[in-house]
């Protein structure tokens, strides 16, 4: 149970950061403390500090204006240090977990009299290698061949040595802290590559650099920081290296994800397999031409040499292999002789997810190959990694060791990956459960024909279920908008939360009354298309010449028809997002404002979440098409078809709840402050044609309604 002591400490960390400040106390703000505090300080666990309850997470929609960052920090963080936890702070996007790292961390630890230490966590891969640093001043690379391998992924240019000279520098002189975010120019891709490991490549604790290590000096501030500051993609990529390998472990964890419902898609795109043909068929060839260097430089330790003398086999029988896959992926997909040449790509999913008989045979021979050849490679990996440990007699040279052994850990990486791709080909699926999506695109890649395998399962609740929250001490789940049609069955359905969490819609600050939500007569339906787009032509014009506007289009084809079709008088009004970057196309509009002139913004999906336009820089937001997504994209056509196969209706069941969220993303542009006012416009009959579209309106906030039907 929550004690006495710990529940002062919240309500008196709460009030000096009020005071202090001079925030007002908001009732949502109020309530999600109380909502958090009782869930997070009412779990139960044993001697050990294991938890053994099962509601030990909350789920807490709060609307603009709430207050959430203070509200879940404030009442989270006294319980975490109570129970010996880390608070893991994870965030969707960079601006938002900029904004808490900061501004609300250094906010809490000044005001709030909790004293606590934060830290921000990123991936290996953001962190400069100093060995390879070192090699890449010396102008020497681990080996010749594996500088050979990223050649062929990357465009070199001329300006690598002096990058990596400038970097060397500000490193030793602590002006830089190694992390590729903060170094202040931007750094090109393929010159990234060649200063980083991903974590086959480190060799950790044995490598001759590792005190100077800027990812383990990163690391070393985690284990001494009472907050963690992550993303969601980073948690997630911990969660599959088994949880604790980035990260601490998940049971010792409390857990906030804000922007929550970016959570399932998230995990659903780490959980996804892919397989390019002939890019295999390159490093394959790369392995091939290595084999005779590997030989001279491994072949005196026995057990290297006889693995080595086993690769020659393996990449010969894999290679026709190949060959095969491509022809019949090619016949699959309605393509026996490649892409037509009007075509950039071409995309054929298996009805679904259920693979030929002739594609599984050739995956399960494939993923037999490909696991030989994973052993092989990591038996060798192993071997040179023990060889740089100074106890460790292998019989191998050290050197030698470290030289080799980022191209074999990088090819292993490879073939673990084609591995998975071709299991999940190989797998069949079980009967009345959700299938996996499977598909194949053709594309060119630098003018010569590919062919991409993909599988990706259709919901990653299962995963999430079991991995996150059957694992975690504790988590709250927050976001403005997690309900569909004014429910949490989508969000626990797409991301495995239990019916026995608790889940709360916590009170807005806003005064709706203060927007009006109108659906005029010129409101057409979409499905005739030159009608829509004429009434949206006209609609525009029609705009006061002082409007601050955003118009929200489904389509960049329908946003550029109806640019085209403006008055000229109007269209020099229009900032377009088809032709300008989205910050720039802000700040031109923010100056306009500010000038006293209209600037009218034509957007797409994007522009419905995460702009802030508060007061006169919005005050009309006009939303020309209902947002339904088609679910036309592999995982979600396969979803559709196995929810129909199983008698539902897949668009009540998905269309028309994703659609319901969109909709609370896209008004909720308008109301950013509590003085804000304005009006939105749905330009789409359906709203009040369509028997669905009661649902939609009513799990709109209550804006004044001027409903035309």
């Amino acid at each position: 149970m929550l004690d006495t002591a710990l529940k002062s400490e919240i309500q008196d960390a709460y009030r000096r950061v009020v005071d202090t400040l001079e925030l007002t106390p908001r009732y949502g703000q109020r309530m999600m403390i109380a909502e958090i505090a009782r869930t997070l300080g009412n779990i139960e666990s044993d001697g050990e500090g294991k938890r053994t309850s099962d509601t030990h997470v909350c789920v807490l929609e709060a609307g603009t204006g709430t207050g959430k960052t203070l509200a879940y920090l404030i009442a989270a963080l006294p319980i975490a240090k109570a129970r010996g936890k880390r608070l893991i702070i994870s965030t969707a996007t960079v601006a938002l977990q900029e904004q808490v790292l900061n501004q609300d961390l250094p906010s809490l630890a000044s005001h709030s009299g909790i004293a606590f230490r934060y830290a921000l966590a990123k991936g290996r891969g953001r962190y400069v290698c100093v060995a390879r640093l070192d090699q890449a001043l010396e102008g020497s690379e681990p080996n010749p061949t594996l500088s050979l391998f990223e050649q062929s992924l990357q465009t070199q240019s001329s300006d690598f040595t002096v990058i990596a000279s400038d970097m060397a520098q500000a490193y030793g002189q602590g002006e830089w802290e190694g992390d590729r975010d903060n170094w202040p120019e931007a750094i090109e891709d393929a010159h990234w590559r060649r200063l980083t490991v991903d974590h086959r490549q480190c060799t950790g604790r044995r490598c001759g650099h590792f005190g100077a290590c800027a990812f383990f000096r990163s690391r070393r501030e985690l284990e001494n920081a009472d907050v963690i500051v992550a993303n969601h993609d980073l948690v997630l990529a911990d969660l599959a290296l088994g949880g604790g390998a980035i990260l601490p472990d998940p049971a010792d964890c409390i857990f906030v994800f804000d922007e929550g419902h970016h959570l399932p898609e998230k995990a659903l795109s780490h959980f996804a397999h892919r397989f390019a043909v002939h890019g295999c068929l390159r490093w394959l060839k790369t392995l091939k031409s290595s084999l005779t260097d590997l030989h001279q430089g491994l072949a005196v330790q026995p057990t290297v040499s006889r693995l080595l003398v086993s690769l020659p086999e393996l990449i010969h029988n894999l290679e026709p292999a190949l060959g095969d896959v491509f022809s019949m992926g090619h016949q699959l997909a309605g393509r026996p002789n490649g892409l037509a040449d009007e075509e950039a790509t071409h995309q054929s999913r298996f009805e679904k997810g259920q693979v030929p008989d002739a594609l599984r045979d050739q995956a399960q021979q494939l993923l037999v190959m490909f696991a030989s050849l994973s052993r092989c490679l990591e038996s060798i990996s192993d071997i040179l990694r023990e060889s740089l440990d100074p106890d460790k007699q292998t019989g191998l040279d050290r050197e030698q060791a470290e030289a080799w052994l980022p191209l074999v850990a990088l090819l292993h990486g490879r073939a673990l990956e084609a591995h998975a791709l071709w299991q999940a080909f190989s797998e069949q699926d079980v009967a009345n459960e959700a299938p996996s999506a499977r598909w194949i695109t053709l594309s060119r890649v630098t003018g010569e024909p590919e062919i991409e395998f993909s599988a990706s399962p259709v919901s990653a609740a299962h995963t999430l279920a079991k991995h996150l929250w059957g694992r975690c001490h504790g988590a709250v789940v927050t976001s403005a908008t997690l309900t569909a049609l004014g429910r949490f069955e989508r969000l626990q359905e797409r991301a495995g939360l239990a019916n026995r969490y608790r889940y709360q819609a916590l009170p807005s600050p806003f005064d709706y009354a203060n927007a009006v939500l109108r659906v005029p007569k010129e409101a057409t339906d979409p499905g005739d298309r030159d009608a829509h787009e004429l009434a949206i032509v006209t609609f525009v014009s029609q705009l006061a010449d002082k409007e601050a506007a955003l118009v929200l289009f489904s389509s960049r084809a329908q946003l550029r028809a109806v640019d085209k079709a403006l008055p000229a008088r109007v269209k020099e009004r229009v900032l377009a997002q088809d032709a300008l970057p989205k910050r720039e196309l802000i700040e031109r509009h923010r100056a306009a404002v500010d000038k006293g002139d209209g600037s009218i913004i034509f957007g797409l999906a994007s522009f419905a979440e995460g702009i802030d336009l508060p007061g006169d820089y919005l005050t009309h937001v006009v939303i020309t098409r209902l947002p339904f997504a088609v679910p036309d994209d592999p995982v979600g056509a396969t979803l559709a078809e196995w929810i129909e196969s199983q008698g539902g209706n897949a668009f009540m069941r998905i269309s028309v709840p994703d659609a319901s969220i969109k909709l609370v993303q896209a008004c909720g542009r308008l109301i950013r402050k509590e003085s804000d006012r304005g009006t939105i416009t749905i330009l789409d009959k359906r709203v009040i044609t369509r028997r669905y579209g009661q649902a939609l309106l009513d799990a709109l906030p209550p804006f004044r309604r001027e409903i035309s039907r």
